[in-house]
């Protein structure tokens, strides 16, 4: 905390100056402080939280601006729910950081960032219902926020997962097993959120983007062996709807069509891209392949119409249909266009040729969702690339780096790989 240093002069008059602050600290766990939650407690705006390899069995909340915590090791540093405790990590210091580190085995999130500073709001996600009330008001976004080279499998709603947050970057991170979804960015307007780099596999959903709008770049990431790639929509559970003006760039989206993966409630299943009620979302040169019911798919969802998308300059291959557009003619959802694209079947049937936008909706034959199994027991990752010695030590400051001209990132050419 700043100090005050006065200063007399002669004749007793005085000056008041303040007193440069402290320089960063480093506090280590376990041999500083016993646990990580008394780590971070104890940090002030931009100290590090360095922790050693272990088992952690707590839940962890930062309520501090500009923390940073950090695991020595991303595979040996574990912070493990038991599956018992709700979260993993929740952080409602705006700017602070997670990074190098294994979350797993939690009931609800493995990491969450969040504005809602109420806890009873904070742990069960929007597909509880407790959402629908929410006072974007009462509780602003958290403004600022960092995951890099973060594990999270086996939690029982979402790994990642950034809800009613802006100004933020998931990056280089690894998600499986998650009974909703690997990644989640909702309700943000604008986002002013890059999620890149990242792997999302073995889940219900690789990533879901639900009332996420401007501002929002997903690019470079790899979906793959979910049983659903990825959503972008609007929903009434959560404030903000409709969805709109995110960009969804340079993305391997694969093989979704995952048995042996969790199920989800709406019960999906062998899509690659999904656009339920979105508006105006740029969906640009990714690569899509192998999705046995549809590579993307445009349609209306939860009483919001799809407006204005065109999906442009995407390879599709091996996929059910490569690109569907599947919302009522009667609903009003004009504007949107599946012309421009690499690809060889549609719905309707023309819809690759015929003149845009489309007027007329039409069909899918969705491929057979088997039963799924529980969060529990979807295997264990391997180990996961380290963050650099270098990388990311300081706490995430301003706006991320997002991405100029999303329209000149490369389609990627290996499905097997995560782009770069």
């Amino acid at each position: 905390m700043t100090a005050l240093l006065a200063i007399s002069g002669a004749g007793g008059c005085g000056m008041v100056k303040t007193a440069a602050p402290p320089p960063p600290a480093v506090i280590r766990v376990p041999e500083d402080v016993p646990t990580i939650q008394k780590a971070v407690d104890r940090a002030r705006p931009d100290d590090q939280v360095l922790v050693a390899p272990g088992v952690y069995r707590e839940s962890v909340r930062i309520s501090r601006e500009r923390v940073v915590l950090r695991g020595a090791d991303r595979n040996a540093v574990v912070i493990d729910g038991e599956f018992k405790r709700g979260d993993g990590v929740v952080v409602t210091g705006a700017g602070s950081v997670v990074q190098n580190l294994t979350v797993r085995n939690n009931l609800f999130n493995g990491v969450l960032f969040t504005g809602v500073t109420d806890p009873k709001f904070q742990g069960q996600g929007g597909s509880s219902g407790e959402y629908q009330a929410m006072d974007t008001t009462k509780f602003p976004p958290l403004n600022g926020f960092r995951a890099s080279y973060v594990t999270a499998y086996d939690n029982g709603l979402y790994g990642i997962y950034a809800f009613d947050a802006r100004n933020g970057l998931i990056e280089h991170s690894y998600a499986s097993g998650h009974a909703d979804s690997g990644i989640y960015v909702g309700q943000c307007d604008p986002c002013d959120t890059l999620v890149r780099g990242n792997l999302a596999e073995h889940n219900a959903i690789g990533a879901e983007f639900t009332n996420s709008s401007a501002g929002l770049q997903v690019i470079g990431n790899r979906f793959a062996s979910n049983r659903v790639g990825v959503t972008m929509g609007s929903d009434t559970l959560e404030a903000l709807a409709p969805q709109h003006g995110a960009v969804f760039a340079g993305n391997v989206v694969t093989a979704n069509a995952d048995a042996r993966t969790p199920e989800q409630a709406d019960g999906g299943f062998g899509i690659g891209i999904g656009v339920g009620g979105g508006v105006k979302n740029q969906i640009l040169n990714n690569l899509v392949t192998g999705n046995p019911t549809a590579g993307v798919v445009i349609t209306a969802a939860n009483g919001f119409k799809p407006l204005d998308n065109h999906p442009t300059g995407n390879t599709l291959t091996g996929n059910g249909v490569d690109l569907a557009f599947t919302a009522d003619p009667a609903s009003g959802a004009t504007g949107n266009c599946l012309a421009g694209n690499a690809a060889q079947s549609s719905v309707p049937a023309d819809a690759l040729s015929a003149a845009c936008p489309l007027a007329a909706g039409g069909k899918l034959a969705p491929a057979v969702a088997p039963k799924g199994i529980s969060f529990h027991d979807v295997p264990v990752p391997g180990p996961q690339a380290q963050a650099p010695a270098e990388f990311g030590t300081s706490a995430a400051v301003g706006v991320p780096p997002l991405v100029a001209d999303p329209a000149k990132v490369a389609v990627p050419v290996d499905a097997g790989a995560v782009p770069q």
